[in-house]
């Protein structure tokens, strides 16, 4: 039989790599128009049907039989017989080269928790094929204890409460959100696609429907001529949403992005690591929230004393209230050691 299955390329650090099951629903982004943005550029936008994801569903539960991993239970790390593994791939030579199949091994490696839902946008899906994937497989692998997805906020805004309910109650528990920024004017002209307005709605409406939240915003975006809104207005729109988490995303122009051409051109002066900082320095100043601030990823390069990162790179990152003052200095340690020692970012995030 064939064992071969679909999976996308993107998923955020904390829900990815070897953590969870990657289950693609639909294929690249529906809006696709972000000017900072170069994922999901290569293809057009797509659903998958409902039985297309559930035999995906299924070829993954028929791998995990034939290794004999049991599914009803979270396993423990190393979990896998490498004998089987052997077995399997001899019998079928073309999953050592899927990486689907690598994929499956990562997950059931690291204790088949967590489940990701893929492309860009998963809650487009009508509510009812969503609701239905959703519970087939957390029927088919009752040892997973978190399902999680990314979301746009305009999709979150048109959907009911009911629906979104509905969703939750299906099985679906966080959801990823890129905010970029708070300031209306960066939103329009990055052509995110939804405004402050739109962010707030959606977000209050999903953390009324239960779903853990996680916001992206990303220190720099408003580059020298609007660093100083974009601080403020994220802070107050963040303040305003409150969520669980709030996770920073650096901008870096990305090769090939209108944006990326615009700061080619001058159009858009990026901030020095030491002006960075000092934007960053403003909005968390302004943050009045209950949430968990994040630098879970290596666009968040700035180095302190002795060459360290100037932020844990942790998935759960700082607390607050609790861990404001904390985090504040930090910062301040990041702005002396610029100071001392200026450099520019690692060359590979920049190009």
């Amino acid at each position: 039989m064939s064992y071969s299955f679909e999976t996308g390329i993107y998923r955020p650090p904390s829900e990815g790599g070897s953590s969870s099951l990657l289950v693609r629903v639909t294929r690249n982004c529906p809006w696709n128009l972000c000017t900072f943005c170069g994922m999901y550029k290569a293809e057009k936008f797509s659903r998958r049907s409902t039985a297309e994801v559930k035999a995906d569903i299924d070829t993954v539960a028929i791998i995990c039989r034939e290794l004999e991993v049991d599914t009803d239970i979270p396993s423990q790390r190393g979990g896998i017989d490498r004998d089987r593994v052997a077995t399997l791939l001899s019998k079928n030579p073309d999953l050592g080269v899927s990486p689907g199949f690598g994929m499956v091994l990562e997950w059931i490696s690291s204790g088949m928790k967590t489940a990701f839902i893929q492309d860009a946008n998963s809650i487009i899906l009508d509510t009812e094929e969503l609701v239905d994937i959703l519970a087939y497989l957390r029927k088919t692998f009752p040892c997973i204890q978190r399902v999680t997805s990314y979301a746009r906020a305009r999709t979150l805004a048109r959907k009911s409460l009911s629906e979104l309910k509905a969703i939750k109650n299906a099985g679906l528990d966080r959801l990823h959100v890129g905010l970029e920024s708070g300031d209306e004017a960066i939103l329009e002209r990055i052509k995110k696609g939804a405004s402050p307005e739109d962010h707030l709605e959606a977000s209050r409406k999903a953390m009324d429907a239960g779903f853990q939240l996680s916001q992206y915003w990303m220190p720099g975006l408003g580059g020298k001529k609007f660093w100083k809104e974009h601080a403020i207005n994220t802070a107050a729109l963040l303040n305003k949403i409150n969520p669980h988490y709030i996770r920073s995303r650096p901008f870096f122009p990305h090769p090939g992005t209108p944006l990326f051409y615009d700061v080619e051109k001058g159009h858009w002066p990026l901030l020095s690591p030491k002006e960075q900082l000092l934007e960053l320095k403003e909005t968390v100043k302004a943050l009045d929230v209950t949430s968990k601030i994040c630098f879970d990823h290596a666009g968040n390069y700035w180095c302190g004393p002795k060459g360290r990162p100037v932020f844990k790179h942790t998935y759960e990152g700082y607390q607050f209230p609790e861990k404001k003052p904390h985090l504040l200095e930090l910062i301040e340690e990041g702005i002396r050691f610029q100071e001392l020692t200026p450099s520019g970012p690692p060359i590979w995030l920049v190009r």
